[in-house]
C-alpha cells in the first residue's frame, strides 16, 4: 500500500487554476495507497488519518466524481430511523448504542462495494497507525482481498510467525478460531488475528483448492523499514514498508552504497505491501532525474496528477535489480514500476500483488477513520497494475525446498545480473 506521508493516500488535483492555489495545502494531505492496501494491511494496520471535522466524514477539498455528481448532498435518513425505532420496540434482547452506530458506519464504508474503502472504529484505527509505524502484536502477515472478496494472505512477514507456520501470499483465510472469515472486512480479520504476545490464533487456510489448518502464535512484530549489506561489491537494499523513516534510510543507504564505488544494487522489495505515498515517490527519486514522472492518479480516467521524481539521484545510472513477488504491493509497485518504465532497473522474481488504487485516510472526530478509495494511480508509461500486478522481466520462483534449505535464487539471479 502506497501511503502519502502527509496522510492522504493521494492527493487529488481538481484543475490546473485551481492546483496552484491548493497545490501546497495538498501536498500536506498526502497519504497511502495501501494496501492493502490491499490496502494491503499488516495483521495490524497500515496507515494513519489527518483530518477532523466535527464528526462528519470529510473527503476534503475535492471534486465529486463525475459518476457520483448525482447523488444527494445529504441521504434520507427517515428509513433508519424507522428500522431503529423497530428494533428499539421490538428486539428482544439489549440494544447497544454504540454498536448500532458502529454498524451504521461499518454498512454505509461497505455499501461502496469497494474492498479498500473501510470504516475503522477508534480501536482499529490506533491499529491502522501502529502498523504503519511497524511495531504490533501479531502473527507477521500483510492482509488483502482476491476478486472474489475472500481474505487472503498479501505476504507473510520474513522471520515471523507467519512465515515460520509455512503461510504463503494468495492463502486463502476460511476461518479464524473457528468461525468463517467469508464476507468480513479486512479490518475485522485483523483484529480477530491480532493479539497479545504468548497466545495463538488457529487459521483454516484454504491453498489451490485443499483446506489447510494452522495454530500459529503471536509474537512481538517489531520491522526495521530499511537493511542493507554489501556482498561481493553490490549494494543490497531491503525495504519491508515505505514508513515515517523509509526516506532517509533508503537515502543513507544509497549515498552509502555510492560512496563505496558499489558495482551494481539489488533493492529488495519483496513482501513490502506498500507504506506511505511519498516514500515511493522519494525511493524512486534515488534513481531518477528530477521531474522524471514516477506516476500518474487518475479520477474518473482523467489524468489529475502527476508525480515526479525530485532529483538528487544519487544511483542515477547504478546498475540495479528490483526483486518482487506476490507480496510486493501497492507503493512497492510504484517504485518498481517507475524504475521499470524509465529503464532504471531490471525486475527479477514473481508477478506482484496488483493494487492500483488509491485511499484517503479521513479522520473523525471520535477517533475512528474511514479509509475510502479516491482514484487509480497508473505507471509513466499508463498501465495501471489493478488486479494484474507488474511482470518482472526475469520470472525466478523460490520452491518449497529452496526455502527449507535457506535458498534464494531470486537473489542469486540479481547478483548473477550485477555481476555480468
Amino acid at each position: 500500500m502506497a501511503i502519502s506521508k502527509k496522510r492522504v493516500f493521494i492527493y487529488v488535483e481538481e484543475s490546473k487554476e485551481h492546483n496552484k492555489v491548493q497545490k501546497k495545502s495538498r501536498s500536506k494531505q498526502r497519504a497511502f495507497l495501501r494496501y492493502s492496501s490491499i490496502i494491503v494491511i499488516t495483521v495490524a494496520v497500515f496507515g494513519a488519518g489527518w483530518m477532523v471535522g466535527n464528526g462528519k466524514v470529510q473527503v476534503g477539498k475535492y471534486n465529486s466524481v463525475a459518476s457520483n455528481s448525482s447523488l444527494p448532498n445529504k441521504l434520507d435518513y427517515s428509513s433508519i430511523d424507522t428500522i431503529y425505532e423497530s428494533l428499539k420496540d421490538n428486539f428482544d434482547g439489549q440494544l447497544d448504542e454504540a454498536k448500532l452506530l458502529e454498524g451504521l458506519k461499518s454498512g454505509l464504508a461497505k455499501a461502496a462495494g469497494d474492498p479498500y474503502t473501510e470504516y475503522f472504529n477508534p480501536k482499529a484505527a490506533e491499529d491502522f497507525q501502529a502498523g504503519i509505524d511497524g511495531t504490533f502484536e501479531g502473527i507477521g502477515a500483510q492482509l488483502g482481498k482476491d476478486a472474489e472478496n475472500n481474505i487472503i494472505i498479501v505476504s507473510p512477514l520474513a522471520g515471523y510467525p507467519a512465515e515460520k507456520a509455512g503461510l504463503r501470499p494468495k492463502d486463502i483465510i476460511a476461518e479464524i478460531d473457528g468461525t468463517t472469515a467469508y464476507d468480513i472486512t479486512i479490518s475485522e480479520a485483523v483484529d480477530k488475528i491480532r493479539g497479545q504476545k504468548g497466545t495463538s490464533v488457529k487459521l483454516t487456510i484454504v491453498r489451490d483448492g485443499k483446506p489447510l489448518e494452522f495454530e500459529i502464535t503471536r509474537e512481538t512484530i517489531d520491522i526495521p523499514s530499511v537493511k542493507t549489506e554489501i556482498k561481493d561489491g553490490i549494494g543490497i537494499m531491503t525495504l519491508s514498508r515505505f514508513g515515517d523513516d523509509t526516506v532517509e534510510l533508503a537515502r543513507q543507504a544509497a549515498n552509502d552504497f555510492r560512496s563505496k564505488n558499489v558495482k551494481g544494487v539489488v533493492l529488495d522489495l519483496r513482501g513490502n505491501p506498500g507504506g506511505y505515498l511519498d516514500g515511493a515517490v522519494s525511493v524512486s527519486s534515488l534513481w531518477l532525474d528530477k521531474d522524471t514522472t514516477v506516476l500518474t492518479e487518475r479520477r474518473d480516467n482523467v489524468v489529475i496528477d502527476t508525480f515526479k521524481a525530485s532529483g538528487s539521484s544519487p544511483l542515477k545510472g547504478v546498475k540495479t535489480v528490483v526483486l518482487i513477488d506476490e507480496g510486493s504491493a501497492s507503493a512497492s509497485e510504484i517504485v518498481a514500476g517507475a524504475l521499470k518504465d524509465n529503464n532504471a532497473a531490471k525486475l527479477i522474481g514473481q508477478k506482484s500483488f496488483g493494487k492500483g488504487s488509491v485511499q484517503q485516510p479521513v479522520s473523525l472526530k471520535d477517533g475512528g477513520l474511514l479509509k475510502v478509495t479516491i482514484a487509480r494511480w497508473f505507471t509513466p508509461s499508463g498501465k495501471n497494475i489493478d488486479k494484474e500486478g507488474i511482470s518482472p522481466d526475469e520470472e525466478v520462483k523460490i520452491s518449497a525446498d529452496n526455502i527449507t534449505n535457506n535458498r534464494d535464487p531470486q537473489l542469486d539471479a540479481a547478483l548473477l545480473v550485477l555481476k555480468s
